[in-house]
Parts: structure tokens; C-alpha cells; sequence
């Protein structure tokens, strides 16, 4: 079954290239045994530098079952999730990641995420993009009432 279902995120991967509506990516969720969502790679085409496989897996997988928390589900990627599509297989409680390709091979091709681990890395005040806090006076009353409120929904 993984082989299968990869072999099927491969050739998502392999369609977004040949169609040049996006990089050479694609991704499927599973929960169940049943495929739940999926995404191939959209960035030029929605001109969305959020729009990767992963995220786009994630947004219809979401759609799909009505939820923004992917338990019990696993993700099949034609390769090692970017550290941005890591953070939301994370955020969105995805319980198991399947890659083929490594960050290395993509790397090899031009979308090489290296650079980002090491920013990352840094301390602040050391990255490249200059990252700067600004306190205006009540900065912290929406932590405050979220805080508070009684009627939320925790994630």
C-alpha cells in the first residue's frame, strides 16, 4: 500500500512538471486507508510562494473532512517536506510522513532549502531579513481575552 500511494504522489509530481503549472511536487493524505486530499505544486500558477504540495494536500485534506487537524492521517510526498510544509504537517497533527526524494535531491535541481535551516539556526538579530519587535501600547490584550474567553476552539 505505501509503495502504491507514493508511486501516485510521484506521478502527481511528474504531471505538475510536464504541465508546467508548478514545480516537480506532489503529495496525498491518508486516513483510513483512504485518500482524503491531495496537491501538487501550484506556486507559479496561484502565485502563492505558500503553494507546495504539502500545503496544498493539507488545505484540501482539510477541506475534505471538515477540520483544521489532520489526526490520524499520514502524508505520501514525492519529497522530503521544506521546512515551511514541515511546520504545517506539524500545526496540522499529521501523525506520519512518507517521503521519496530527500531535500538533497531537490536540491540538486535548484529548490534548495538549506539556507533556511541555517537562518533558522541564527540568532535573530543575526539573519538575513531583518526581524524587528514593535510593542504599541495593548499589544497583548488579544493573548489577554483569548486567554479569557470561554468560548474558544483550542488547536
Amino acid at each position: 500500500m505505501e509503495k502504491k500511494l507514493m508511486s501516485q504522489a510521484v506521478e502527481m509530481a511528474l504531471q505538475s512538471a510536464q504541465s508546467k503549472n508548478g514545480g516537480p511536487f506532489g503529495a496525498i493524505i491518508v486516513k483510513d486507508g483512504k485518500i482524503v486530499g491531495v496537491g501538487k505544486n501550484s506556486v507559479t500558477t496561484k502565485n502563492d510562494p505558500t503553494a507546495h504540495a504539502e500545503i496544498m494536500a493539507i488545505r484540501d485534506a482539510c477541506k475534505n473532512l471538515n477540520t483544521f487537524q489532520l489526526d490520524h492521517c499520514e502524508i505520501y510526498t514525492s519529497c522530503e517536506p521544506c521546512p515551511m510544509c514541515l511546520g504545517a504537517i506539524y500545526w496540522a497533527r499529521i501523525e506520519k510522513i512518507y517521503y521519496a526524494a530527500t531535500q538533497h535531491d531537490a536540491a540538486q535541481i535548484g529548490f534548495d532549502d538549506h539556507f533556511i535551516y541555517e537562518e533558522l539556526a541564527k540568532d535573530k538579530s543575526q539573519r538575513f531579513i531583518e526581524m524587528k519587535q514593535v510593542q504599541p501600547e495593548g499589544y497583548l490584550k488579544p493573548f489577554e481575552y483569548w486567554e479569557r474567553a470561554d468560548e474558544k476552539i483550542p488547536y
